[in-house]
């Protein structure tokens, strides 16, 4: 083992890692609750100001996935389709089956500039989850209860402000509605039987309101749905966590096209349009499964140096005073100091291994068994 694997795999390296993502992070939100000021003076500004500050945080997790861990993302698509992108704005779907498929998501999305202005449909609970829910608060990210009668009025408001948004953004919806798992997955296909819609073998139904609203909202503005079908090669299930050990993974994305005026304006005929989507999603998982390789032309786009640097900035900012606090407190040779400073080291893992629980599939939310519980 070389001495950069082996600190991969040091607990105090991941304190480091932590602590300067969770207090630029800070420092980033004390940033942008200033720049709400200029939202009144110029919209537009505010927004692109906004954009390169989430930017600065995001990225620290790409960072991770593309130079620590040396994951590789292989794009199965057409030239073409790979020309437009970061050149228009899209809404993104994209199966929901890992812990790391949003960072493999992010990490498409930062080697074709829109990083910053990603946007999601995101589950409430999110916004008061300490730098994520607040960095995206300050992004106009849409937040919903996950319940069509209350959240209605909010992602239609929350939409339509992005109608007008000055960079290029690829709106992200998990159609799914929650992550798989097989208990989520029997549910879900008890109620597609229940509704006389065909059974899905690696996808959940998908909830059809989110996105028959997005399309109708973001007419004019977004150019065209891509579909991304992701998968990891030798049946792995990657973690961040597993990101964090410096483990390397190898992410397959299959990505298909489909201009805006080809989805139907028709809500229900929408809906049939993605249930027919989804069909296809899943042959093509069980192609995968079958050959391990997608259908299509395989692209690698190349990574950029951008995240590597902004870490390594905030790094060399933040980590100097930290150092220099943390040898006075051990030369001091106080009990209270040394005993209080390891507390908070100790707080700050805590808080750091909270962060990380967020993104784990065993600790995800019961949303999907609801139509279970009806039933019983």
């Amino acid at each position: 083992m070389g001495l950069l694997a082996f600190l991969k795999t040091q607990f105090v390296v991941h304190l480091v890692i932590g602590f300067v993502f969770v207090v630029s992070g800070l420092i980033i939100n004390f940033i942008q609750l200033f720049t709400l000021v200029l939202w009144p003076i110029n919209k537009q500004f505010y927004r692109r100001v906004n954009c390169r500050l989430s930017y600065s945080l995001w990225s620290q997790l790409v960072m991770l996935l593309e130079w620590w861990s040396g994951t590789e993302c292989t794009l199965f698509t057409d030239q073409e389709t790979v020309d437009k992108f970061g050149k228009e704005h899209v809404v993104i779907i994209l199966n929901h089956n890992f812990e790391i498929d949003f960072l493999c998501g992010w990490t498409m999305c930062e080697r074709f500039g829109v990083l910053g202005s990603s946007k999601v449909l995101a589950k409430k609970e999110l916004l008061y989850v300490p730098l994520i829910g607040w960095t995206w608060y300050f992004l106009e990210i849409v937040f919903c209860k996950r319940k069509w009668e209350e959240d209605r009025n909010t992602v239609i408001e929350g939409l339509k402000r992005l109608s007008d948004y000055p960079e290029y953004m690829w709106f992200l919806l998990y159609c799914e509605g929650t992550r798989f798992t097989e208990t989520k997955h029997r549910i879900s296909m008890e109620v597609a039987e229940s509704k006389g819609l065909p059974k899905l073998k690696y996808h959940l139904l998908p909830r059809t309101k989110g996105f028959t609203t997005a399309v109708q909202c973001l007419r004019g503005t977004v150019a065209a749905v891509y579909d991304v079908t992701l998968n990891f090669r030798g049946n792995k299930n990657p973690s961040l966590l597993g990101i964090l050990y410096g483990k390397k993974y190898e992410a397959d994305m299959c990505v298909r096209r489909f201009p805006l005026e080809d989805i139907p304006q028709d809500e229900k005929e929408a809906a049939k349009w993605l249930h027919k989507l989804y069909q296809e999603k899943d042959a093509l998982q069980e192609l995968y499964n079958q050959k391990g390789v997608f259908p299509g032309e395989q692209i690698k786009p190349t990574r950029r140096p951008w995240t590597l640097l902004n870490f390594l900035g905030w790094a060399t900012i933040l980590l100097s005073p930290l150092f220099s606090f943390a040898f006075g407190v051990f030369a001091s040779g106080s009990p209270l100091l040394i005993l209080t400073f390891l507390g908070f080291v100790g707080a700050a893992s805590f808080g750091v291994r909270r962060l990380i629980g967020v993104t784990e599939i065993e600790k995800g939310s019961s949303y999907g068994n609801q139509e279970f519980k009806k039933k019983e």
